[in-house]
């Protein structure tokens, strides 16, 4: 019991059972989500790529014609198989001269070759030419000075961009990815000393710039600055 002059604090009260059960269901969405998500997405991926692939294919090598169920996910392993003997018959001497007997043919056709000149420009930088893609992200300020934004490196300029350009040090190109989707942003070009390299792998940048903010490098919270204390 306190009496008058007792300074200890009241024991902190326990929180009822609603706040513990919408605490427990806070956390269990917390574990759920991600794993519901991650399988969601890749059952939909392979029902996709079932409904495009098995049309194609002849009803005597489809497995629903014995086994007398849809499994999903027979199409998907049909295209990769499919897409590992063009690769490998593509590395031969008769498929490098079937494929560019075919690109030459291509190129005859006005609108088909800028489409398919593109498509495959896009396919060779993210799947093929892997030592071109992102390995640093970046710090800029951007769209106007004071305001900072998260971009990953990607080349350096050079030719006619770093000819006009009104500046005498090198141009770093940037790519400056939209939030909650990183795969759309901006191609943008500043000088060196305007970069900020940071340490973060671009994995946690990409993270960071799809959570809004929300998802810090290796689940840790950004520290507070420091304040000074003032003597008493």
């Amino acid at each position: 019991m306190n009496t008058p002059f007792d300074d200890t604090p009241p024991p902190p009260r326990r929180p009822g059972l609603l706040a513990r059960l919408q605490s427990s269901f806070l956390t269990g969405i917390v574990v759920i989500a991600p794993v519901g998500l991650t399988i969601w997405l890749l059952w939909t991926v392979m029902g996709w790529v079932d409904g495009v692939v098995l049309p194609l294919v002849p009803n005597t090598f489809q497995p629903e014609q014995y086994i007398g169920i849809n499994l999903r996910g027979v199409g998907l392993i049909i295209f990769l198989i499919f897409t590992i003997v063009v690769g490998w018959i593509a590395k031969g001497i008769i498929g490098r001269s079937l494929i560019s007997y075919g690109e030459r043919l291509v190129s005859r056709m006005p609108v088909v070759r800028s489409i398919y000149s593109g498509i495959k420009q896009i396919s060779e930088t993210v799947f093929a030419q892997t030592e071109r893609s992102f390995e640093t992200a970046c710090l800029i300020q951007y769209p106007r000075r004071g305001i900072w934004a998260i971009g990953f490196i990607s080349t350096v300029a050079k030719g006619e961009i770093l000819n006009h350009a009104e500046t005498s040090g090198r141009l770093i190109s940037v790519f400056v990815p939209t939030t909650p989707n990183p795969t759309s942003g901006f191609l943008l070009y500043f000088p060196e000393e305007d970069v900020i390299e940071l340490d973060m792998s671009v994995e946690d940048a990409a993270k960071l710039v799809i959570s809004a903010g929300l998802v810090y490098p290796n689940g840790k919270e950004p520290a507070e600055p420091e304040t000074e204390k003032t003597p008493a």
